[in-house]
This record gives structure tokens, sequence and C-alpha cells, in this order.
């Protein structure tokens, strides 16, 4: 049982490597990571919360759905940093653009973007902003963008936990594997903000989703690099983010076709 300050830490950890919010400089200690890995959906809320005003205010003003969803995804990158965009772009560049392993965890470690990495990008963008788009009332975006950046978050500390690192001296590597107690608490988390941000039905399509999608990524990391790294990890979560953002898209289609 974690104490108060514990618990306090961890999500000050967890929200100084997820976000640029100002909660002090992340620990050295790279292994601090891995336990406070089961606060990262907590991280995830907040930067889903800002996506949901900066989607709420041009709402407001009479701006088009589109647009404010625009808005949002940028407010959204403004917060994290990019962080696991870059981690998208590093591991398309690399998967795609490598003939070896060693070659292909090179042009991870790269910080020059290829044209695979362009192209993930620019699907990466193009169907959140059309699920954002799609949705068009605040609350559904708000509801949409919480159970999207609360679960892809809640699954990373199992993918770091059961898959091993590509590289001793990687994040991956020195974060270390996650007790079993973070990836319960991630999981659990991530689960019930997909049951109470899209309903029980899309929860558990959204569920099935996300875990072939990690077990397909974790097929396919062992494949190409023998196992995870930190841009995987990115990778993993923007994967995630997209899916059930599409959920919540094809339920909200669902919902006005049978209005």
């Amino acid at each position: 049982m974690r104490s108060p300050a514990g618990i306090a830490g961890d999500l000050a950890v967890a929200i100084a490597f997820c976000t640029r919010l100002p909660v002090g400089a992340l620990a050295t200690d790279r292994s601090d990571l891995a336990r406070a890995s089961w606060a990262m959906p907590v991280a995830g809320a907040l930067v889903a919360l800002a996506g949901a005003l900066a989607y709420w205010v041009p709402w407001r003003l009479g701006v088009a759905p589109s647009a404010a969803a625009a808005v949002a995804l940028a407010a959204t990158l403004l917060i994290t940093g990019c962080l696991h965009e870059d981690g998208l772009a590093d591991t398309a560049d690399g998967f795609g653009g490598g003939d070896t392993r060693e070659r292909k965890l090179a042009i991870m470690r790269d910080s020059r973007i290829g044209t695979f990495g362009v192209c993930a990008l620019i699907v990466s963008f193009a169907l959140r902003w059309g699920a954002l788009a799609s949705l068009a009332t605040p609350l559904a975006v708000a509801a949409a963008l919480i159970a999207a950046h609360v679960a892809a978050r809640g699954v990373l500390p199992a993918f770091m936990r059961f898959v091993p690192p590509a590289r001793p001296d990687g994040l991956a590597a020195q974060a270390g594997r996650p007790p079993l107690a973070s990836v319960v608490v991630a999981a659990l988390i991530g689960a019930a903000a997909l049951g109470l941000g899209l309903g029980p039905v899309a929860m558990v399509i959204a569920t099935m989703l996300l875990a072939v999608a990690g077990a397909f990524m974790a097929w396919l990391t062992g494949r190409q690099i023998g196992g995870q790294t930190g841009d995987v990890l990115g990778a993993l979560e923007q994967t995630a983010e997209m899916l059930v953002l599409l959920v919540a898209a094809g339920l909200q289609h669902q919902v006005s076709a049978h209005a």
C-alpha cells in the first residue's frame, strides 16, 4: 500500500514524463518511472481535459467542428510536447527504413524524420482529427478524448512489463519492469475511462481492439528489433488513441443513424 506521499510522488513523476506541465523535474532515477507507471493514465486525463477545453472555446464562438477539432489536437500536442508522436515517427522510420536490427535502432535514435515517419504522423493526425470532428458536440468530444488518452496510457505499463527492452541503454531498459500492481491499476483506470466515456458495449469493443493492438505491437517489435523501446511505447500510445477515438466516432454514427 502506497502512502499519500508516495502516491503524490508517483503522480508527479508520471505527469512530468507524459506532459510539460510544471510539476517539477523528472527524477534522474528512471526506475521511478516504472513504479509510477500506474499514474500515466491520470496524466492522460489531464491531456484530455486540455484538449476538451480547447475544443469547447472555439465551438462556443461558432467555429465549425472541423476547425475546433484541429485546435483540440494542437492543445494536446502542446501539453505533451509531441512525446508520443515523436515515438510513432521514429518507430515508423526505423521499422520501415532499416534492413537490419542495428540499422533500425540507429534510425530510431536519429532525431531527423523520414518519409515513413511523416506518413505515419499524417495518418495519425487525419484519423484523430476526423474522429473528433465527427463527434461535433463538446460533451461527446470530451468523453472521447478522456477515454482515448486515459486508455492509451493504461496499456503502456503492461507492455513495459511483458515485452523485454530492445537495448540495454535505452529508456525502456533504464525504467525497468513496472510492478504487477502498477500494471493492474493502470489497466483498471483505463477500463474505467472507456466505460464511462463510451459505454459498456463500446468499452468491450475498444478493449478487444487495444488487446489486439498490444499483442500485434509486441510481435512486430520482437521481429523488428528484438524488444521494446521508448519510441515503441509512443507508437503504441498513438495506435491505441486512434483506435479508441474511431470507436467513439463509430458509436456516435450508430446512435445518429437510429435516432
